[in-house]
């Protein structure tokens, strides 16, 4: 029996995909067609980018399941139109990988004050030293499977570091934290916080003016995460009163960053294009083939969606 994929994704992407998917179900052993184009009631699996073509599911009447592309699936999870399960990308070998490297990176950089020093339009002979690893506690709001890698990279490196969720979460080494008076004691003493949350309604605005003021005086944000998770104006805000001494942004409510957007001219923020953690057509094709095969082979899915907390 032939398993029949469509790939529903941005157009340029198929050229990125379509070796790299084609040679991860060659070695699965099933048989299927991969193609961009099916009548829609012979689809049996989409592998799928929520700015796709395709936004109505109602006409892949034997669909068996959509497989995301990207590890958020907030442009997706509420179409009512989907039924079918839903899985998102969860790539250890590539997106997780990247993330780890990125988050450190921006994490080693403001704890070693690097722009004071790559930045120093008055050529000042600065040489007041950072403090050590051990007095620089890094705090991650969203300690799912990629905040609880970005921990364990950052651990080894001497950082104090406290993971927060919205369910309670453990791993040796971390002081897991939950709720809202959880929120409140892990940014009180986080002088890095790193946003790593999904995007729902119950987390938008995550960071806003009453809990940018819980944060010590001077600490710094990274967002790898969502957008939405920031209320932009009390950042702003922020920023500029000192109570938050820089931010790195990777990600907005708006992409591309508008160009009039405040975020490029503030001295205070980093601005990144949305590549902290970009999904590699490799390693990323070779997690779609192996779920279905999973899925044919009657193992059933990974990485499947909870519609109800909306990730």
């Amino acid at each position: 029996m032939t398993v029949n994929i469509l790939f529903a994704a941005h157009a340029d992407r198929w050229a990125q995909y379509e070796t790299p998917l084609t040679e991860a179900l060659d070695a699965t052993g099933l048989g299927y067609d991969l193609r961009t184009d099916f009548a829609p009631d012979e689809v049996d699996y989409i592998v799928y980018a929520p700015n796709s073509a395709v936004q109505d599911f109602t006409p892949y009447k034997r669909l068996k399941a959509v497989m995301n592309l990207w590890a958020g699936v907030e442009g997706v999870v509420q179409n009512p139109t989907l039924t079918v399960p839903l899985t998102r990308m969860v790539d250890k070998e590539g997106l997780t990988q990247g993330m780890v490297e990125w988050v450190t990176g921006h994490v080693l950089r403001h704890h070693l004050e690097m722009d004071r020093h790559i930045v120093n339009p008055g050529h000042v002979w600065d040489h007041a030293p950072p403090p050590l690893s051990k007095d620089r506690p890094v705090t991650i709001l969203g300690f799912g499977a990629l905040g609880q890698a970005c921990a364990a990279a950052l651990l080894p490196l001497g950082f104090p570091v406290t993971g927060w969720s919205r369910s309670q979460k453990s791993m040796p080494g971390v002081t897991a934290l939950s709720g809202a008076d959880g929120l409140h004691a892990a940014l009180g003493k986080a002088q890095i916080v790193v946003l790593l949350l999904p995007a729902t309604p119950m987390t938008e605005n995550t960071l806003n003016a009453q809990t940018l003021a819980m944060m010590p005086r001077g600490a710094v944000i990274i967002n790898p995460g969502r957008g939405p998770l920031i209320d932009d104006t009390a950042l702003l805000t922020a920023l500029d009163s000192g109570q938050i001494d820089h931010a790195t942004l990777d990600v907005f409510r708006v992409e591309p960053l508008p160009a009039e957007d405040p975020y490029w001219s503030h001295p205070k923020v980093t601005v990144t294009p949305h590549i902290a953690s970009e999904t590699r057509p490799d390693s990323a094709s070779r997690v779609i083939a192996e779920n279905i095969r999973r899925n044919e082979a009657g193992k059933g899915l990974l990485h499947l969606v909870d519609r109800s907390a909306g990730y």
